[in-house]
């Protein structure tokens, strides 16, 4: 399935990664503020820096979480995007 985001919105795929200590033991989400990692899989005809393929970091609870295809991903306005992972 396509999906093709509007104006400045951006389409991300993503995981939610579970953390564990060194010890094994299980960090729930509630003790996790850092941001989240995706990919941009698709781009609003008025984004300017992002591109599919790039992978970003974005807060934890930004934009719009949906489902397609058994796999989730999250709408996004591009000024919620921190950054673009290089490397």
């Amino acid at each position: 399935m396509k999906f093709k985001p509007l104006k400045d919105r951006v389409f991300v795929s993503y995981a939610e990664e579970e953390e564990r200590t060194k010890g094994g033991l299980y960090v729930p989400d509630t003790a996790k503020e850092k941001p989240q990692k995706g990919k941009v899989e698709a781009v609003g005809s008025e984004v300017k820096e992002l591109k599919v393929g790039d992978a970003v970091l974005f807060d934890k609870y930004s934009g719009s979480k949906v489902k397609m295809d058994d796999k989730e991903y999250l709408i996004i306005k591009e000024e919620d995007v921190l950054g673009i992972v290089e490397g």
